[in-house]
C-alpha cells in the first residue's frame, strides 16, 4: 500500500489524548502514516505505540512553520498528498484550524467556533456524546465508514518504560499488588472542583487497613500537596508519563478523581476505581471494562439530572467499590 502521510494535531490534555487513542489505531489500520504533533510530553506517553510525535513549538508562526515542513516531506512521499484530506484538527479551537489552514494543509476537524471556514470539511460535533465517540466520529467522517466505537481504550508502554518503571519501584521497596492513589486534577468541570474532598482522609484512614503499598505519583507542582494530605503514600514524583503509564499498569488498583492518569489506567487495563463528582461520565468518564464510576446521588434539588451539580459520593461507596475491585486479588511478597 502506498504511502498516506496523516498529520493529526492532538488534543492538549492526557485524558484527551488517551481517548482519541482507538481514533488513531483505526486511521492507521486504513492505511495512513500517522505523524501526531502535541505538547511536550505527548512524544512519551504515545512511546509505545510507535507513531512518530512532534512537540508544538509556542507561537503561530513557528507552529506554521512546523506544519510547512512536515507536509513537504509529505509531499515527496505522496504525491497526491495535496489532492485529499491530509490532516486532522482534534481539537476545536480556531486556532488549530488557522495553523492547518495558513500552512496549506487540507484538514478535516468538527464545526466550532467559526471556523468551518478554514476547514477544507467540517463536520457537526455529536450532541450528548463521550469524548471518545466524538473523536471516532471525526475518524469516521474521514474513511466515509461509521462504525460503532469499540469497548475498550488500548494504550501500549514501551519495554524500556516497563523496565524503567521496575527498577524505581525496587529502588522504593515497593513490592507487589500496590494501589496508585491519583487525587490531582487539571482544571475544573464547568468551573467546579474535580476533587473529591476527602479523598485524603480516604486513603489516609481506608486505604492502609487493606496492607497493601500505597504509591502516588506528583507532578512538580503537586509535591508539597502529596507530602502534606498524603503520608501514608510512597511519593514518586517527577514520573514522566510512559513510565507513570507502566506503574499504572502493574497496579492492584488505582483509585482516582477525574484526572488523566485515571484514563491512562483504563487504557492500560487496570482497575480503576474512578471517583466523580461534577463531572459527567456520559461525556468524561473513564472508558473500559476495568471501570467502576462512582459518583452519589444528584441533590434533590437539581433540575437537571445532575450534570453540572457536584455528586460527590461517600467513602462507605468508594471503600465497597475498591474491595471490590481487589476481590480475588491478594497482595503478594514485597520487592
Amino acid at each position: 500500500m502506498p504511502d498516506r502521510p496523516l498529520l493529526v494535531r492532538l488534543r492538549n490534555w492526557v485524558g484527551d489524548v488517551t481517548l482519541g487513542l482507538p481514533t488513531l489505531e483505526r486511521l492507521a489500520a486504513a492505511g495512513y502514516s500517522l505523524q501526531l504533533l502535541g505538547k511536550p510530553w505527548a512524544p512519551d506517553l504515545l512511546a509505545g505505540q510507535g507513531w512518530p510525535v512532534h512537540v508544538q513549538p509556542k507561537g503561530l508562526r513557528a507552529r506554521v512553520a512546523q506544519l510547512r515542513q512536515l507536509a513537504g516531506e509529505a509531499r515527496g512521499r505522496d504525491p497526491g498528498f495535496d489532492g485529499r484530506l491530509n490532516a486532522v484538527a482534534f481539537p476545536d479551537s480556531f486556532s488549530s484550524a488557522l495553523e492547518m489552514r495558513l500552512s496549506g494543509l487540507r484538514a478535516i476537524g468538527h464545526a466550532h467556533e467559526g471556523r468551518s471556514l478554514l476547514l477544507a470539511r467540517s463536520v457537526a460535533r455529536p450532541s450528548a456524546a463521550h469524548a471518545l465517540e466524538t473523536y471516532w466520529h471525526l475518524g469516521s467522517a474521514l474513511l466515509g465508514q461509521a462504525l460503532p466505537a469499540p469497548g475498550k481504550v488500548h494504550l501500549a508502554v514501551a519495554k524500556a518504560q516497563v523496565e524503567q518503571a521496575r527498577e524505581l519501584r525496587l529502588s522504593m521497596g515497593i513490592g507487589d499488588g500496590y494501589i496508585v492513589v491519583c487525587p490531582f486534577v487539571g482544571g475544573t468541570f464547568e468551573k467546579l472542583d474535580k476533587r473529591w474532598p476527602e479523598f485524603a482522609i480516604f486513603v489516609a484512614q481506608d486505604l492502609p487497613p487493606l496492607g497493601r503499598p500505597l504509591v502516588i505519583c506528583p507532578g512538580p507542582s503537586e509535591e508539597q500537596e502529596a507530602a502534606r494530605d498524603y503520608p501514608a503514600c510512597r511519593q514518586l514524583p517527577a514520573v514522566r508519563l510512559g513510565c507513570y503509564s507502566a506503574l499504572l499498569q502493574g497496579a492492584a488498583l488505582v483509585v482516582a478523581n477525574d484526572t488523566g492518569p485515571g484514563h491512562m489506567a483504563a487504557a492500560v487495563g487496570s482497575p480503576l476505581v474512578s471517583v466523580l463528582g461534577p463531572t459527567d461520565p456520559q461525556r468524561w468518564g473513564a472508558w473500559g471494562p476495568t471501570v467502576q464510576i462512582v459518583r452519589g446521588a444528584a441533590p434533590a434539588s437539581s433540575t437537571s439530572g445532575g450534570a453540572t451539580a457536584t455528586r460527590w459520593p461517600t467513602r462507605d461507596a468508594v471503600r465497597a467499590a475498591v474491595q471490590s475491585a481487589l476481590a480475588g486479588r491478594p497482595a503478594q511478597r514485597a520487592c
